[in-house]
This record gives structure tokens, C-alpha cells and sequence, in this order.
């Protein structure tokens, strides 16, 4: 299987605010975004087309040419709770620090953890793979999955993935040969 994910173009929001499960829609320029990542894509013709339940996904996901993709929540966001729609320095420090130390097993007041986020996210990897083996398969999502999903492809220790940047429209390929998954690319 070769495993597209591909982030959401930029979000209509402010810098500096706490989202995930919130519903965004997409930023002014939208167009040109979605534009050139149909661009990337143009050359597929994917076996499973789905993406995060959320707008901002479903608007990039109806742009590509190839039918409704199926909605799947295990794409969605990390689920920051009565985070959400917050902005970050409003939070309390010190509950912030203890989450962002902790953030792999503890979960935002009401949201939920990272390892609950990647557990959800390797569900649907695995059930793809079985799926739609030897063929390609498109997702859109968020960065928080593909950091899950990176992870889990390259064996890491989930406290690791802060450290994978992600743009926006950005296109990560996993390739799965028998038991090996193999990073093509990120951000392409």
C-alpha cells in the first residue's frame, strides 16, 4: 500500500489559538492551497479516498477529482477539550506545562491524550493496509495523525513528535511492503 496523507490547507483562525476537533474553515487563500496540492495529487487514481470528518478537511477533500471520500473520525484532530478555541497563553501555565511534559498519557481537561490519538490513527492505518494492500490510498488530515503515523512507521517514541513539521497542504507518503512501512517523503 502507498499511503498518501496529506494536512489541510491553512485554517481560517488566528495564530496563537488552541484548535482541534474545533470546526474551522479554511483561510482566505484557500484556493491557490487546495489548487496546488490538486497539483500533487493530479497523477493518482487511489483505491480508498478518505478524510477527517472535520470542514477543513472536507472542503480540500471535495476539491480532488476522484468522489466523495469516506469520512473516517479516526482522521480527526487531537482533541484538545475546554482547550479548544482558547488561546494558548490563556491557559494556565502550570496546567500547561504538566500537560505539554505528560501530553503522550495525559489528556487536555476533557480532550483527549496523544497516545489515545495514535491509537485511533493506527486502527485505521492497519485496517487500510489490509484493505487496500498493493494499492494507493489518499487521507485527509491533520498533523497531529500524521505525526501518529510517522511515528509508528518509523518505530519512535511518541514524546518525539513535536518535532515533525508539517505545512500546511503538505503531502507525507508511507509505503507498506509485507511487515515494513518506508517513509518516501514528508511535506512534498
Amino acid at each position: 500500500m502507498e499511503l498518501y496523507l496529506v494536512r489541510h490547507t491553512t485554517p481560517a483562525i488566528q495564530p496563537g489559538i488552541c484548535y482541534g476537533h474545533a470546526e474551522l474553515d479554511l483561510h482566505a487563500d484557500a484556493d491557490d492551497e487546495i489548487a496546488a496540492v490538486c497539483d500533487k495529487l493530479a497523477a493518482l487514481q487511489p483505491a480508498g479516498f478518505y478524510t477527517s470528518p472535520l470542514l477543513r478537511c472536507r472542503r480540500l477533500a471535495a476539491a480532488l477529482s476522484w468522489g466523495e471520500a469516506q469520512q473516517d473520525a479516526r482522521l480527526k484532530e487531537l482533541h484538545f477539550g475546554d482547550w479548544e478555541m482558547q488561546r494558548w497563553d490563556a491557559i494556565p501555565r502550570e496546567i500547561f506545562d504538566y500537560w505539554a511534559l505528560r501530553f503522550v498519557e495525559h489528556a487536555p481537561p476533557g480532550g483527549e491524550s496523544f497516545q489515545a490519538l495514535y491509537q485511533r490513527a493506527s486502527e485505521f492505518f492497519a485496517e487500510c493496509a489490509e484493505k487496500h494492500a498493493g494499492q494507493s490510498v489518499v487521507a485527509i488530515t491533520h498533523a497531529g495523525v500524521i505525526r501518529a503515523l510517522l511515528a509508528h512507521a518509523l518505530k519512535l517514541p511518541l514524546e518525539n513528535v513535536p518535532g515533525f513539521h508539517l505545512d500546511f497542504g503538505g503531502v507525507t507518503k508511507l509505503i507498506v511492503s509485507g511487515p515494513h512501512i518506508n517513509v518516501a517523503y514528508v511535506n512534498r
